[in-house]
């Protein structure tokens, strides 16, 4: 059969038609990597001209014509790194990183790299993102001011470069409303364009211009402590989720629920797991050394980290792994559970084995609470015989309970982790402490909602060195009396920088007694001294705020009246210290007996984190503090503008609990959270059998305890305050002094797991107590090392799935408030974290000698923002 002819097309207008093959071989030899076109170019056949060809002027003609590409972020984040963060020392987000890169990829074309036109888009970017006050983070957030800045920059732009001519006409021309200065910390208002890039580094170093003595100015209205000092509740808090395949935290997916489904249960669990995993495996002792000449097995009765050298490192064993190795020694990290048939077992994510207590031992002896709910390592040997079997039936093996029971020998909490070596910071406190395994950390991730450790942190440095290295003029006109000299005028005294917080702890308004102790402490403050220094920066009110359950039907603790008239009694007493309520923050944290959780929770442990206190019962308060602002505000009026206060005003903050204090953003973080924490942890905490020699360690242990506690009173002076000691350091000393057999001091302080102690200032007759000291000591090591504040299970502590994140107590806060109501007062430091608890604002038992019978004494800790302690203070009333 022929072959159909084929005649030739007669030429015809010119047809610019992708030609299929052309296309095909161009899209496959390329990738968004190298700078694929947006639209693919089409090739044009050989021969023919293009037809309408526009003639154009001599300055045209040179501007080259620039291709679109689809330019991936991941291709301009070293560039954006190198121009935005080591050249502009600033920092940019994914969002605003995927804006840059599509407007690069659209006028720079594919010339973007080699010819270096990202790298000046950039660089005008960061030039108008800083004259702007856009702050060290760049991102397209509600305002939409990186988009904004992008479309000024869009018409400027000719032949892949910003043409620097109609970029000066555009910004003398145009004024942009959503590119108008806001307040924060990059620079000043009215900043020209060189002094806004020195805005984020050092001071400008051109003298004799008016911009220094603007800023010096500028830089004096900000002396006060309380323009850093935010308060975040826990519903406002950062929702974050530890990735591990990513390795770092991300932010929840969704919006929260109070009624979620039940795999977010899972996920808080889960979560809570994989924080202590990573943590446990970013310690010294839990990574292979590179050689070792030890053979034994490692062992929790040495597991401080600074022995890692000295033995085998630690090697967790999945739990579904113990089958088929019956009679093995293994290291267990999991969580305490109850099984089906009520016995003690451990779970991890791949299964729980039931737990043989009858030989354990704690470690350290009596030095923390272990309750079912908590994360703890676990040594023993594991037995597979049919005593325990599994009632789940096909559960049973890998995923389930597994057959056989684990004999434990000791039981540890996890290792706590410094905040420094979490967020991966080379200053501060701890410097000189080298720990060379961590790694970055987590220093990029913000937390707390006021901005990351290293995104922020060195400027908020800056400013916190400069506010507490300086005195500043009274902020106070109306507390210090000014005093006139022989020519009439009024002298501005200088005054220290305020640092103090007074915390106050089980403020039953329902008692008299109570409000008495409260205007006590008040007056204790005003009156003293005329010293602004001696006014706290915030007063912190901790429940519960009645003694017993209110609106729960019984008649002890009354109803939303009797509610309501206990504030108001409040709001009385505040009234009588306006000068305090102007210039004070002052917060408060609910209880489990407070509205409206009390209504239905009839007094019994309440979900957390709970809602503050309604805005219905607090009216009279708020009606004190507006009228104390008022009279300041009036009273500064009539004074001259050079001496007018530049303070915040006084507010009263009703927030969760728990909830968080940040002071210069991320670099004070302290943690406030009402709880009777301590009779939880008696009530729920597991029992350990008493072996043979149990009773000669308790006469040892005796001994010790009075050794201590001699040292402890010889080192008081003689106003009645004790100096912050290290206990653990003077066991050190001791026992180089007495053993005989030389134990290395480093193999010590790595065996002991105890927490330095701070002994609480008391009256001088008052004699420190061990025991109240070595509880402190034992609550304080079981809440950091779990890093949680309820590390129980939901039976015991129900708390709100989707708000578990304000839980975690990592990374460690600079200060933790424990406000336990059954426990005595105390202020120790574990880990670089400061913990206190207030206890009880009326203390009916102190009573002090020269007091006549029948007075009270108030008591709260005064927390100091700058030395990061806290003290116990009373006072007769």
């Amino acid at each position: 059969m022929e072959e159909p002819l084929s005649t030739p097309r007669l030429p015809s207008a010119p047809s610019f038609k992708a030609n299929p093959a052309f296309s095909k071989e161009q899209l496959l030899s390329s990738s968004p990597g190298f700078g694929t076109p947006a639209y693919p170019i089409v090739n044009r056949p050989p021969g023919i001209k293009q037809p309408f060809a526009s003639k154009s002027n001599s300055t045209t003609e040179n501007v080259p014509t620039v291709l679109p590409i689809l330019l991936p972020p991941q291709a301009l984040r070293r560039v954006a790194f190198i121009t935005l963060t080591k050249k502009h020392n600033l920092t940019i987000t994914t969002s605003g990183l995927r804006l840059l890169s599509t407007f690069v990829g659209k006028f720079c074309g594919s010339g973007w790299r080699e010819a270096g036109l990202a790298e000046r888009v950039l660089d005008e970017v960061a030039k108008l993102w800083k004259r702007n006050g856009g702050g060290l983070i760049v991102e397209d957030g509600l305002d939409k001011k990186l988009s904004n800045i992008l479309k000024i920059l869009e018409p400027c732009m000719s032949g892949g470069r910003p043409d620097m001519a109609k970029l000066s006409r555009t910004n003398n021309a145009v004024n942009n409303p959503n590119l108008s200065r806001t307040a924060s910390f990059s620079g000043r208002p009215g900043a020209s364009r060189e002094e806004s890039q020195t805005s984020l580094g050092g001071p400008d170093l051109r003298p004799g211009e008016n911009g220094d003595q603007d800023e010096e100015d500028d830089d004096e209205t900000q002396l006060d402590p309380r323009s850093y000092l935010k308060i975040v509740s826990a519903f406002d808090q950062p929702r974050m989720m530890y990735s591990t395949s990513k390795k770092c935290f991300e932010p929840m997916a969704g919006p929260p629920s109070l009624l979620p489904p039940i795999q977010h249960k899972v996920s808080m669990f889960r979560n809570r797991y994989h924080l202590v995993h990573q943590r446990l495996l970013r310690n010294e002792s839990f990574q292979a050394p590179s050689f070792s000449t030890i053979t034994r097995p490692p062992s929790l009765m040495h597991s401080g980290s600074s022995v890692a050298t000295l033995q085998k490192a630690y090697k967790i064993t999945p739990i579904s792994n113990l089958l088929g190795r019956s009679g093995t020694l293994h290291l267990l990290l999991g969580m305490l559970v109850h099984s089906a048939a009520g016995d003690l077992a451990v779970s991890d994510l791949s299964g729980s084995v039931v737990l043989d207590m009858s030989v354990a031992r704690p470690i350290p002896e009596d030095g923390a609470w272990f309750c079912p709910g908590m994360m703890v390592l676990l040594e023993g040997t594991y037995e597979e015989d049919g005593s325990h079997n599994s009632n789940l039936g096909s559960a049973s093996g890998v995923g389930g309970q597994i057959k056989g029971h684990f004999i434990v020998d000791t039981m540890a909490g996890p290792p706590a982790e410094r905040r420094a070596l979490t967020i991966g910071a080379s200053n501060g406190a701890d410097a000189n402490i080298s720990h060379t395994s961590v790694g970055a950390g987590f220093g990029w991730i913000d937390f707390l909602g006021v901005g990351s450790e290293k995104g922020i942190g060195p400027q908020m440095q800056r400013i916190q060195k400069r506010v507490f290295s300086s005195s500043s003029p009274s902020v106070l006109h109306d507390i210090n009396n000014t005093t006139e000299n022989a020519e009439g005028e009024a002298e501005d005294q200088e005054q220290p920088i305020r640092t103090k917080i007074a915390i106050l702890g089980e403020c039953n308004l329902d008692s008299p007694r109570t409000l008495e102790a409260i205007r006590a402490i008040l007056s204790s403050y005003t009156s003293s001294s005329n010293e602004v220094a001696d006014l706290p920066l915030s007063i912190v009110m901790m429940g519960n705020f009645v003694s017993a359950a209110c609106m729960a039907g019984s008649t002890k603790g009354g109803g939303s009246v009797e509610y309501k008239e206990y504030f108001d009694a409040l709001a009385s007493v505040l009234s009588e210290f306006p000068s305090l309520l102007s210039s004070t923050t002052l917060v408060f944290v609910p209880g489990d007996n407070d509205p409206w959780a009390s209504s239905f929770s009839a007094g019994a442990a309440c979900a957390i984190p709970r809602q503050g206190v309604p805005e219905i019962f607090t009216s009279r308060i708020r009606r004190a503090i507006a009228t104390a602002n008022a009279e300041s505000s009036s009273n500064n009026s009539k004074k001259d503008k050079n001496s007018s206060s530049s303070s915040p005003a006084g507010e009263a903050v009703w927030t969760t609990n728990p909830a968080r204090v940040s002071m210069f953003g991320p670099l004070e973080e302290v943690v406030l959270f009402r709880d009777d924490i301590t009779s939880r942890f008696r009530r729920n905490a597991i029992t350990f059998a008493k072996l043979e020699g149990d009773d000669d360690d308790e006469n040892d242990e005796e001994v010790d305890h009075e050794e201590r506690h001699t040292e402890q009173q010889a080192t008081i002076d003689d106003d009645g305050s004790a100096p912050i000691t290290d206990t653990n350091a003077d066991d050190d000393a001791d026992d180089d002094d007495k053993d005989s057999d030389g134990l290395d001091k480093r193999v010590h302080e790595a065996t002991s797991h105890l927490p330095s102690a701070v002994t609480v200032p008391t009256a001088s007759e008052r004699k420190p107590n061990t025991y109240t000291l070595q509880a402190a000591r034992k609550l304080i090591k079981t809440v950091l090392d779990q890093s949680h504040l309820a590390p129980f299970t939901h039976s015991i502590r129900p708390v709100f799935w989707d708000h578990a994140s304000p839980l975690s107590l990592y990374p460690l806060p600079t200060a933790l408030v424990l406000a336990d109501a059954e426990t005595p007062a105390f202020a120790i430091t574990y880990e670089g974290c400061h913990v206190m608890n207030p206890g009880r604002v009326v203390d009916e038992l102190a009573m002090s000698r020269a007091a006549a019978r029948g007075a009270g004494v108030g008591r709260w800790i005064e927390y100091d923002v700058k030395s990061r302690k806290g003290e116990s203070r009373e006072v007769i009333f």
